[in-house]
């Protein structure tokens, strides 16, 4: 067991080792607390600070990606507006050079036939000079070698 003495001496000890404590360590201590609780209030703050602006640049970039997105959104409506245009002109274009063939053709075709007609006639005619021919071998009448070669006029009209 501990005596009185020591006792005494002990608490002595512990109020005298404070009291230099707190005249030469416990400002220090103190200083030391404070700074380390100023650095860390500042570290908080400074992380708000970033949250905050982290916060921002991550809405300015979704704004900027909406924006991008509509972009791109307009230039694929209007790509595809641009395609249907140039669709439109080329069955536009193959409809007139469609037209212009079928036009061709026709013009050739009424050329063909009229050339076609032209022989005909020049063959009619010459089948015709040779039955005048005979005819007028067999009979020398100018008055019935006429009306034989107006009838067949006539028929020649009616054909054509």
């Amino acid at each position: 067991m501990l005596s009185a003495n020591e006792i005494f001496a002990q608490v002595l000890s512990f109020f005298l080792l404070l009291f230099l404590l707190r005249q030469f360590a416990w400002k220090k201590i103190l200083g030391i607390l404070d700074q380390r609780k100023e650095k860390i209030s500042a570290e908080f703050k400074e992380i708000e600070d970033t949250k905050i602006q982290a916060a921002k640049i991550k809405a300015d970039y979704e704004s900027r990606m909406a924006l991008i997105q509509e972009q791109a959104q307009a230039k694929i409506k209007e790509a595809v507006e641009e395609g249907r245009k140039i669709s439109a002109r080329m069955r536009k274009q193959a409809h007139e050079d469609a037209q212009d063939i079928i036009t061709d053709a026709r013009n050739q075709v009424k050329y063909e036939v009229t050339k076609v007609q032209e022989q005909l006639k020049d063959k009619i005619v010459d089948i015709a000079l040779g039955a005048a021919k005979s005819v007028i071998q067999e009979r020398l009448t100018e008055e019935g070698d006429r009306q034989i070669v107006e009838n067949f006029i006539k028929e020649i009209e009616k054909v054509q």
